[in-house]
């Protein structure tokens, strides 16, 4: 017999199903709303009130999808290797964020693991996945996800997951998992017929607020705890990325995430592994990672969407929407986000049409995650066109070389090492006709809106689209890509050999620009990070001392006593002395 428990406060009577048959749980004395009792082992589903068969919240496994019954699962049956791993800090270090059913063409943790020798050849520390839990259908970002402590079984399930985790362990990379708190998917979300999961006293893009602060949050945080520490200590994750934290509205004295915070530097301690906590925010509040003896949250990190925007419209010259901010003085920009974290610090944000931000404490450019790339960077854009489809060779280089020597911690999206010809698409796989329908019309008519035409826009729910968006292996081998693929290995290895390339501390960071003759020169130390994105030349870029020596040259430079004549698109990391 297994015992079989669930939390359903408004519930008069709660029945498990198992295998067909039906079995009465009692309430439990000393935990209110929560009903318990034993049962046999099996597939199994709740009843509440005599109404339809519904998957457990904190299901385990869910074989049959997100609506189908759920499924234990015994954590400890897993034969980990002997291998000892305690983790990795996320300071200093590198990540790479995948899609596991876009990253090969099985599109499965197995076939992801085969190729985790390409990331620990590349250089990178962490391998940053995106959400794994259950999804309509087998195709999807993820974000959609339902069943926050499951693992999607067209990927590999439990099982799966952890046979990737042990092998990247084995390998030396830290895994990182993108998890979703602040909205469930539209299909598969049975948890409002279990409880008050949800309120109305907020409101956020996805409808209803996760409650985090009235009555009945106390199960809600525990659920949303319980699943982010299962992930750390039954699958041995590194660390969560946790999705749009600005969503988790959260009225109470002891944020969420703090409370969060606090439960995961207590699992690390008692597992004497490093845990960590990284957010997706657009606050620009550095009080998310500030320390939380001095009021902060203490969260180890955040995405800095500023540092992209402004490098981004730098190599692009794009100035739509949020891009219209950085695109004024977009070098002038991109100097302020290199030496004080943030561009919004406080200042006037034409986009939001209001005062943005405070200003980030200067010693921690590590707390700060900067990237050339992301999924939604790529993947927003109508047609999920990369930078490689728009920028040359040299342009790539020139935003890999500024990622990569910058303070902050990098991260590179799959593909971008080789500038992949291939795009990252939104695709969905609803097995709803209606929601699929309502998906397809409501992308076509967002672009629209700025000017593309319907039949340019691709169909999420089309197998092509997925196909599209699927990593092709050969490409590394060839040129150009080869190209660029030595160019990254190159930077990460002088990252790991010259300290000066990866400190922190963005009071010591200096940066020199011509805006009209679009040249900029990062100090790093005795090291200078020089880029000529402008289409003449070769330009005279100053280098404030001697030169002494290159490290790295992508384009056309010579040396020119205390300056070098770079090319058009020409990126070069020098010594000076």
């Amino acid at each position: 017999m297994s015992e079989y428990e669930v939390w359903a406060p408004q519930a008069e009577r709660v029945e498990v199903e198992v295998e067909g048959s039906r079995f009465r749980l009692a309430p439990a004395p000393a935990r209110p709303g929560w009903w318990r009792g034993p049962a046999p082992a099996g597939e199994y589903a709740f009843r509440l009130d005599g109404g339809p068969a519904l998957p457990d919240p904190r299901s385990r496994r869910q074989p049959h999808g997100p609506d189908g019954p759920s499924r234990t699962v015994d954590h400890g049956a897993f034969r980990w290797s002997d291998t000892p791993w305690h983790g990795r800090p996320l300071a200093g270090s590198v990540l790479y964020e995948l899609h596991v059913g876009t990253f090969t063409p099985t599109g499965t943790f197995d076939a992801a693991a085969e190729r985790l020798d390409h990331l620990v050849d590349l250089g990178v520390d962490f391998v940053e996945l995106m959400p794994v839990c259950p999804f309509p259908g087998r195709h999807g970002w993820g974000y959609d996800g339902v069943s926050l402590w499951a693992v999607h079984e067209p990927y590999g399930g439990p099982e799966g997951l952890k046979r990737f985790v042990d092998t990247a362990h084995r390998k030396g990379l830290g895994v990182v998992l993108d998890v979703v708190h602040n909205h469930l998917g539209p299909s598969g979300n049975h948890l409002p017929a279990f409880g008050p999961y949800f309120t109305d006293r907020h409101h956020t893009p996805w409808g209803s607020a996760v409650n985090l602060d009235a009555p009945g949050s106390d199960e809600v945080r525990a659920y949303l705890i319980g699943s982010a520490l299962a992930w750390l200590r039954d699958y041995r994750i590194d660390g969560l990325r946790l999705d749009a934290v600005h969503a988790l509205v959260d009225d109470r004295a002891l944020h969420f995430l703090e409370q969060l915070a606090a439960e995961v530097d207590r699992l690390a301690v008692t597992s004497n592994r490093q845990l960590f906590l990284v957010a997706e925010s657009d606050r620009n509040d550095p009080r998310t990672t500030d320390p939380r003896r001095a009021g902060g949250q203490g969260l180890a990190a955040q995405w800095s969407d500023d540092f992209h925007h402004a490098l981004h419209t730098t190599l692009t010259g794009e100035s739509q929407g949020y891009y219209a901010d950085f695109a004024t003085e977009p070098l002038a920009a991109l100097a302020k986000v290199l030496t004080r974290g943030w561009f919004h610090d406080g200042s006037w944000s034409s986009f939001r049409g209001r005062h943005h931000g405070r200003p980030f404490p200067p010693p921690y450019g590590h707390r700060l995650l900067g990237y050339l790339q992301t999924h939604d960077q790529i993947g927003n854009r109508a047609l999920g066109d990369r930078l490689s489809a728009g920028l040359t060779p040299g342009r790539l280089a020139a935003g890999a070389a500024l990622v990569l020597t910058s303070p902050f911690t990098p991260m590179l999206f799959m593909g971008e090492e080789w500038a992949a010809g291939t795009p990252w698409q939104y695709f969905t796989d609803h097995t709803d006709p209606e929601l699929a329908e309502a998906v397809r019309r409501g992308r076509r008519r967002e672009f629209a809106e700025h000017g593309w035409l319907a039949e340019e826009v691709p169909d999420p729910q089309a197998a092509g689209t997925v196909l599209a968006s699927t990593l092709d292996w050969s490409e590394p081998a060839q040129p150009p890509h080869a190209e660029i693929l030595d160019w990254y290995r190159l930077l990460l290895r002088l990252r790991r050999t010259h300290p000066e390339l990866c400190d922190p501390d963005l009071e010591a960071v200096r940066v020199v620009f011509d805006e009209e003759a679009r040249w900029l020169v990062v100090h790093r130390g005795p090291f200078r990070v020089a880029v000529n994105l402008g289409t003449e030349g070769p330009r005279s870029v100053p280098l404030g001392a001697p030169y002494a020596g290159s490290l790295a040259v992508f384009g056309g430079c010579e040396a020119d006593g205390d300056s070098l004549l770079l090319a058009p698109d020409s990126t070069a990391v020098v010594r000076t002395g």
